[in-house]
């Protein structure tokens, strides 16, 4: 008897349908077809010791089980359940007379448990474009699948639950999640605030006009002045998410199997904060079976890396295309996937070996030499595509003393949400652009236009600093970012003079 059941596998981060046919004749041989990896063919033993611990068994037949379409190779443990539950209806042990209505994923332990899952979240997706009646998925994935309103999601800790649903003899409730209600009750989640930080408000400034822009920024500073600090409070003043850009993150954790326990939805931006020890496969993505790397996983966030000099060389030279690509694809001989990479990078580094190079108050104990060798472990090209260097100085003991508090990350958010509301107008129609630093060369034109006074100024900084051409337009773009927090419909002077400020690292004999 031919029976068909339906699962699905993900690449990148979207899901294809799985058809799995089984096949029961009389004979005694087992076989397994259509691409399947080492964790689906072992899932034979999984589920023959499964289907004796609740009292069916292994039937004594010629069991052919496709998995189409077979040029597809298939991945994971998650294909047990509906193998089973194929392997059950063949053999004519149980009818399953809905079984064809539903996309069943689960991993089974040997005594019928069903086991979490990596990547529910695109499969519901998938299954809800093709028109599924519902997903029985494991409970601890239920309310990650039920995200998807237009699809019945069915939660499942064991086997004999499926069983008896399918063939009528017990009711399982769908899970049910208000999805707009889910993701604003995240909006609010924020520990930390720009209120807790004393002094630097130099430092705050840029960190706005960064959040406003989208832009790149590395902050430049001894040991002790904020630097981590600052940059860890960057997200509270970040717009907040849009339900879209919250469900593209969501389905990237998905994936890489980085959800919270019981998350339905990431209402909050990511901000992700790799070990300078990590990988270039690490950080980007790959693997012998592809997933997604630290920046997709900072997707719609931050990439926060702390002492940058210190990263291996060759894993931030592969983030260059990255940044400005703001997609990662990773390709293999059989295959190639995508992975979204619209992060934003900032990034902190002393300014020398002891860290007190340029303290007003600490003599720094490296020579010039050693100085320059450390901000050299830092590539041109890729300090060229960070649009803002700080400086960070120490904060005095006044600052530190001081009884007042400071702005709060909510009004600085305000000023960069209105930011961000000129930019989406000024980008409207444009499904690629959401603000500044993501301009294209037409668009820095069309929007970014100076008059006689700006050119001048920005000539003569180019001519001292020896800018690139990229540097021009990051230039640029952040100049037309500060004009926009300035409610300015052009770039003046002022503007320009002050994103010009931001390119500490590549003035002349900065280390001395």
């Amino acid at each position: 008897m031919l029976i068909k059941t339906f699962g699905s596998t993900v690449h990148g981060v979207e899901a294809t349908t799985i058809t799995i046919e089984v096949n029961a004749v009389p004979g005694g041989h087992f076989s397994l077809v259509g691409l399947p990896d080492s964790a689906v063919k072992e899932s034979k033993d999984r589920v023959e010791a499964a289907l004796g611990n609740i009292g069916f068994r292994w039937p004594g037949r010629r069991i052919t089980i496709n998995m189409a379409p077979a040029d597809l190779r298939k991945e994971g443990s998650s294909f047990d359940l509906p193998i089973a539950l194929g392997v059950l209806a063949a053999s004519e042990q149980i009818a399953f007379p809905t079984i064809e209505s539903f996309i069943i994923m689960g991993e089974l332990g040997l005594d019928g448990q069903i086991q979490p899952m990596r990547g529910v979240l695109p499969m519901a997706i998938q299954a809800d474009k093709e028109g599924f009646k519902g997903m029985i998925v494991p409970a601890a994935n239920a309310r990650e699948a039920a995200i998807v309103e237009g699809i019945e999601v069915y939660p499942a800790d064991h086997i004999m639950e499926v069983i008896e649903f399918l063939a009528g003899s017990r009711v399982i409730e769908p899970v049910k999640i208000d999805t707009r209600q889910e993701f604003f009750n995240g909006l609010e989640q924020i520990t930390v605030d720009f209120s807790d930080v004393k002094g630097q408000e130099n430092i705050k400034r840029a960190l706005e006009i960064a959040a406003a822009g989208g832009h790149n920024v590395i902050l430049i500073g001894p040991p002790g002045a904020g630097k981590t600090m600052l940059a860890k409070r960057i997200g509270t003043i970040l717009p907040p998410m849009t339900l879209e850009e919250a469900l593209e993150t969501t389905k990237i954790h998905s994936v890489a199997g980085k959800l919270p326990n019981n998350t339905a939805l990431l209402s909050m931006r990511p901000f992700r904060s790799p070990h300078h020890s990590i990988s270039d496969v690490a950080l980007v993505g790959g693997g012998s079976y592809p997933q997604p790397g630290e920046i997709s996983l900072a997707h719609n966030g931050i990439l926060f890396l702390d002492e940058l000099p210190e990263f291996k060389r060759t894993v931030l030279e592969v983030m260059r295309q990255p940044m400005e690509e703001r997609l990662v694809t990773i390709s293999r001989a059989r295959l190639a996937v995508d992975y979204p990479a619209g992060f934003m990078l900032v990034a902190s580094m002393n300014p020398c070996p002891c860290g007190y190079h340029n303290h007003p108050s600490k003599d720094c104990v490296c020579n010039s030499g050693v100085v320059q060798k450390y901000l050299n472990k830092i590539s041109g090209p890729l300090l060229d595509r960070i649009d803002l260097h700080v400086e960070v100085v120490p904060v005095s003991f006044d600052e530190m003393s001081d009884k007042r508090n400071g702005e709060t990350s909510k009004e600085i958010r305000e000023r960069v949400i209105r930011a961000r509301d000129v930019q989406i107008e000024r980008f409207r129609g444009r499904a690629d652009i959401h603000c500044n630093a993501q301009m294209d060369t037409k668009q820095l034109r069309k929007h970014c236009a100076l008059s006689d006074a700006g050119l001048a100024l920005l000539k003569t900084a180019m001519d001292r600093l020896n800018l690139s051409a990229r540097a021009y337009d990051r230039i640029l773009k952040v100049a037309r970012t500060i004009a926009d927090l300035d409610n300015s419909a052009t770039i003046e002077a002022i503007h320009l003079g002050e994103a010009i400020h931001y390119r500490s690292l590549d003035r002349e004999n900065w280390a001395g």
